[in-house]
Order: structure tokens, then C-alpha cells, then sequence
């Protein structure tokens, strides 16, 4: 049996890696012509980590990341609303680590171009199309020879070309809200492993974390930030294109204080993109005959939470394990999809509406969105906060519970 995996990013690199641990042959063909640390920061929770150390690779990112010791909720007057330990220091075996999205993508290409061979690794293949039958599967690319194979696993992200051949009247779900994403040198912010949540998506909302170290020799660390708006204009903007700082830093022009100077961090970026919030709605299926859908081609899902990547990891797993079990290749991909299906749509759902900043919405409504007297203590219990946050780490798969069990 050979697999071919469209799409040379996590997804695709996890499936390649799992498969080759199970001793099942496969190419990968990605789109770009070489790879490059392109990006911003992304965080690995732990089931992502359980996921990646069982590929063997988890010396290799704690090296070239951060581990998170805390996540922390402000609103959006810098006052203090909720704190959790997290990863290692929650009790969890694994931890939680913000690393550079390009430095994540190389470990892993590095591992699987030494794993399986540069042979098996075709840079420069952009898919157009896939054809069937009982025999096997021939897939097209812009430019370059057919490729006849067993199994294809479309692994090539939101705006899938393959997952496009099943659903083609099919359009991205865009509700108005804008991100904005940079990296900027700074000085260590709160314990200099401190994931934060500033605000919410109704009155402009803040995620920071770092994701490299002294990256200057100077002490300082590389702070991924990502500023998030609802806007009355539902005209979605183009994908990955550069931001303007006079597009979204107005609203963040007050946000001083005695712990972070926001406006300054968003100035001193050295790159700015800006990315519409896009998913898609949930689809009956992914399996047609010899292809099945990974990832962001299977469940494109809000940005929130981290977890895109993790449950792209997930995917990759079972699906292996299903295609090393005995049987034909074609229901192993009809088991994969029935264990994946309904789990990655529950957290396609929730991201749209209990994000992770629930917690920070929950205290803005409480205070009538204003800044509160006294502490949150008056407003709401710390009780209640956690559980608002251990229902959304249920629901997306990284609660203690599950991952101990």
C-alpha cells in the first residue's frame, strides 16, 4: 500500500511521521518550492504534545521554544481577572510550549525528510485534482507528471484544492472579526512564561505570549501578539496580507498598564499580517472511496484555543493506526473519519461560541462593561472561572481527566 499525503505542513508531517512508525510507505507533496521559518507563534498544549512526543520529537521544540508556567485574564483596563498553572506545572505529564509556527514546521520536516528520505518528500507539487477507481487513485499537479497511488490524504489546509473537489459551492464561514498578528522584541512580560488574554472580541481583544528566549542577547524575549476585532463590515479581507497599524492600534491606544504597555508592543513589531477569523461549517463527510480529508481540509476551525494544530496532530494518529490495522485501506478511512468526525465539529462549535476568553466576556457582563471596584472576587468566584475554563479544555480534548486517562 503507498499513501500519497497532500500538504507538507503539520498535519501532513505528523501523518508522514506516524505512518513510517507503523512501517507503512508514503510521499508527501507539498506546494511550495523549498521551506522556510515563515510565520508567527502558535502554542502547543499538552495533547498536542502528547501527540508530537510520541512522534519523537519533544527534546527538539522544548529547545527551540518556551514553556508556558501560567495563563492569565485581563479585561481590558489591565485589571486582573482570572490565573491558571499550566502544562507541567498543572499536573499534566507533558508541557505547554509557545514556539515560532516556522520552528515547529522545521522540526517536524527535518525529522520526517530524515526518516523517510528526501525521495519521499516532493517540495513544489500544487495539487489540482484527484481521479478513482477500483485500481487505485491518480492525483494531478500544476505542472508536474500524475501520480498514481493507494490512499490519498488531502492535508493541504483551509483553502483545500481537493476537499474543493467535493464541495465545490462550499465558502468560508466569515462573521466579521479581523485578526492581526506580529512578533516584537521585549522585555520579559509578567513571569516571562505567561500566556495572556486581554480583553474580549466585542471590545477588542489581546492574546500574548513569548515564544523565543533572550532572543537578542540582551535578556529579551521574541513576544508573539495577536489582536482580535469585530467589525460592522462583513467584507472579509484578503488572506495573509500585510496589516496596517492605523487599520486596528486606535482601539488599543489606552491600553497601558502598569504591567504591559500594549500600543508600544504592537509599534515595536517588526511584521505585521493581518488574517480574516474564517472556518467552516461542519461537513457529513470526509471519506470519498480512496481520499479522505486531515486538518484544516477536514475542520477548518476559529484560530482560538490552539487548537487547530493539536487536533490536526490527533487526526494524524488515528488515522494511521486505523491504516496499519488489518482490512482494506478504504474502511480504515471510513473508521478514522467516524472517530473524528463529531469530536472536531463539537470544537469547531464551541470555538464560534464559548472561546477561551468566555472568561474575560463572563466578567465584562458581570461588571456591565465597566471597570469594577475592588477585585473579581466581588463579582464572581474563582470556582466559577475554572469552570468555564475545564469545560472548554473538556470539550477540545486536553482536560487532566483525559489526558491521565
Amino acid at each position: 500500500m503507498n499513501i500519497a499525503i497532500v500538504g507538507g505542513g503539520i498535519g501532513g508531517l505528523a501523518l508522514a511521521l506516524s505512518l513510517h512508525q507503523r512501517g507503512i510507505a508514503c510521499d508527501v507533496y507539498e506546494a511550495a518550492s523549498e521551506i522556510r521559518e515563515i510565520g508567527v507563534g502558535i502554542t502547543l498544549l499538552p495533547h498536542a504534545m502528547r501527540e508530537l512526543a510520541a512522534l519523537g520529537v519533544q527534546p527538539q521544540l522544548e529547545a527551540v521554544g518556551i514553556e508556558n508556567l501560567e495563563s492569565v485574564f485581563f479585561n481590558r483596563w489591565g485589571q486582573f481577572i482570572y490565573r491558571e498553572p499550566r502544562g507541567r506545572h498543572a499536573g499534566y505529564a507533558l508541557p505547554e510550549i509557545g514556539i515560532h509556527r516556522g520552528k515547529l514546521h522545521r522540526v517536524l520536516f527535518d525529522a520526517a525528510r530524515e526518516r523517510l528520505g528526501d525521495a519521499a518528500i516532493h517540495l513544489d507539487h500544487r495539487c489540482t485534482g484527484v481521479e478513482q477507481g477500483e485500481a487505485g487513485a491518480t492525483l494531478r499537479f500544476e505542472g508536474r507528471e500524475a501520480v498514481r497511488t493507494d490512499i490519498v490524504v488531502a492535508c493541504d489546509g483551509v483553502n483545500s484544492a481537493l476537499r474543493r473537489q467535493f464541495y465545490p459551492d462550499e465558502e468560508l464561514a466569515f462573521t466579521g472579526i479581523n485578526t492581526w498578528r506580529g512578533v516584537s522584541v521585549h522585555a520579559p512580560i509578567l513571569t516571562g512564561k505567561s500566556y495572556m488574554r486581554v480583553g474580549s472580541i466585542d471590545t477588542g481583544k489581546m492574546v500574548i505570549y513569548p515564544i523565543v528566549d533572550n532572543v537578542d542577547g540582551k535578556g529579551n524575549q521574541l513576544v508573539n501578539w495577536v489582536a482580535e476585532i469585530r467589525q460592522e463590515v462583513h467584507e472579509r479581507n484578503d488572506w495573509n496580507r500585510p496589516g496596517r497599524l492605523e487599520d486596528f492600534i486606535g482601539i488599543f491606544e489606552a491600553w497601558k498598564f502598569g504591567w504591559l504597555d500594549v500600543p508600544q508592543l504592537i509599534r515595536s513589531a517588526t511584521q505585521v499580517f493581518e488574517y480574516p477569523m474564517v472556518d467552516k461549517d461542519p461537513v457529513a463527510r470526509w471519506t470519498f472511496g480512496r481520499v479522505t480529508l486531515l486538518g484544516d481540509a477536514a475542520h477548518p476551525m476559529y484560530p482560538r484555543g490552539s487548537n487547530g494544530s493539536a487536533q490536526a496532530l490527533i487526526d494524524a494518529r488515528v488515522l494511521a493506526e486505523e491504516l496499519a490495522s488489518e482490512g482494506d485501506a478504504r474502511e480504515a478511512l471510513a473508521r478514522y473519519e467516524a472517530k473524528r468526525l463529531a469530536p472536531t465539529a463539537k470544537v469547531v462549535e464551541t470555538n464560534r461560541t464559548v472561546p477561551p476568553d468566555f472568561i474575560i466576556m463572563k466578567a465584562d457582563e458581570l461588571s456591565g462593561g465597566r471597570p469594577f471596584p475592588g477585585t473579581i472576587d466581588d463579582l464572581v468566584s474563582a470556582d466559577e472561572l475554572r469552570r468555564i475554563s475545564d469545560e472548554y479544555k473538556r470539550i477540545a480534548g486536553f482536560s487532566l481527566e483525559t489526558l491521565k486517562g
